[in-house]
């Protein structure tokens, strides 16, 4: 296969993405503020010291399990193993990259199985976790086995796109981007149900204010669900999630059980502030942009005869092929989590923003961020490198920051 075709699809879609980026993004949620976080100015010593200690029992085992995932995926893929292992497997190769994709992903799993559990140790320390062992075990399955299927099916996509055409990563690119957009729209119905049950918000007068918040908001929504968040988790949250007739915005019981109604409402202003925006909608096609990129990069690496050579496949149409791209899949979405995550935490901002204009109301805010802070036990004072990689959402100390520079000029 000639490098030259895909490699010019794959500048195209990169400026097509960068420019996407540029207009979709908002860069500058409120424009001109300068937000600078003072943990001691809203925490007590004390609280900032149990934060601290918490990550420091957490961190050896997280950080520990993301490189040693990352190195047996890396040694699967880079040497005959993995392939070995692929091959192995009879039925044709649909089989082959179906269960292979599955197999690899249980070798990896078991793995940092032991570290997880450190880290489930810690959580329960800290009374973060409510889970007990065996549910702790039916979600590892549960994950595992989700990831393996999505994963396994783009994978089959690919691999008989390239049986079938040279050009197979032209279809590849609008096939894997028409999957990111089904996924998301799907993954409400589908996929989360699996890990938690939803139930509408009960009749009452936190439910009429949420519903009249909505209807101020010019936002179409019909009912708030309620995860059942506390049967693994003390953690207070809440999301938005799928788009078109398939979007919800969900709350955890905890947040129900641990807040205020004024907190809750503040909350789900928040997330109405994605609804309003269509970040869901938005952040899926810039999805399927960057999934289209993807496609395109992995067949200008897959030109490469040596890696070819060492990986023990002969191209996208072996199904050996299989442990190569996961590796390849886990070390890109390490190199792409700061750059993934800074548009993540712009939208937040501006999500933060919307609530403040919607509620009017910067002391409940604060109060909540101050809440969730306390209940999450979130990083007070990360580290630059831990905050480029890991955080999705703006720190805490920024959002107090922001609230209280909306504050200043309202």
């Amino acid at each position: 296969m000639t490098r030259r075709a895909p490699l010019v699809a794959l500048a195209a879609l990169l400026l097509l993405l960068g420019a996407a980026l540029a207009l979709a993004v908002p860069w500058t949620p409120l424009p001109g503020a300068h937000l600078q976080g003072e943990p001691l100015r809203d925490f007590t010593e004390q609280q900032l010291a149990r934060e601290v200690a918490f990550h420091e029992a957490i961190r050896p085992s997280s950080y520990g399990s993301l490189v040693l995932g990352l190195a047996v995926a890396v040694a699967l893929g880079l040497t005959r193993t993995g392939s070995r292992l692929v091959g192995a497997i009879r039925g044709g190769w649909f089989w082959q990259v179906l269960l292979g994709t599955l197999a690899l992903t249980v070798v990896g799993r078991l793995a940092t199985l032991p570290l997880s559990a450190r880290s489930e140790v810690v959580l329960r320390r800290y009374g973060l976790s409510t889970h007990t062992w065996a549910g702790w075990l039916v979600d590892v399955v549960k994950n595992v086995a989700v990831s393996a299927a999505l994963t396994g099916l783009a994978l089959v996509a690919l691999v008989a796109l390239a049986r079938c055409t040279r050009r197979w990563w032209a279809w590849g690119a609008l096939a894997t981007a028409g999957l990111v957009v089904a996924g998301s729209f799907a993954y409400p119905l589908v996929v989360e149900p699996v890990f938690n049950r939803f139930t509408p918000l009960a009749a009452g007068e936190l439910r009429d204010d949420l519903l009249a918040l909505a209807e101020r908001d010019g936002v179409a929504v019909d009912e708030v669900l309620v995860a059942d968040a506390s049967r693994r988790t003390t953690a207070v949250n809440a999301y938005v999630s799928g788009f078109g007739s398939s979007r919800r915005i969900v709350v955890y019981d905890t947040l129900l059980e641990q807040a205020t109604p004024a907190e809750v409402e503040l909350v789900v202003a928040h997330e109405l502030g994605h609804a309003a925006e269509q970040d869901v909608l938005v952040g899926t096609l810039l999805g399927a942009l960057g999934a289209a990129v993807a496609v395109c990069a992995l067949a200008v690496v897959l030109s490469w005869t040596p890696l070819l050579r060492r990986s023990g496949a002969d191209g996208m149409a072996d199904p050996r092929v299989v442990p190569l791209v996961l590796a390849l899949i886990a070390v890109t979405t390490l190199l792409t989590a700061p750059a993934s995550n800074l548009v993540s935490r712009r939208i937040e901002a501006r999500a933060d923003v919307h609530a403040l204009d919607l509620t009017r109301d910067p002391s409940t805010f604060v109060a909540t961020q101050k809440r969730l802070a306390l209940s999450n036990l979130s990083d007070l004072d990360p580290h630059p490198l831990a905050y480029a990689f890991f955080a999705t959402h703006p720190g805490v100390t920024e959002r107090l920051s922001l609230a209280r520079e909306w504050a200043r000029r309202r």
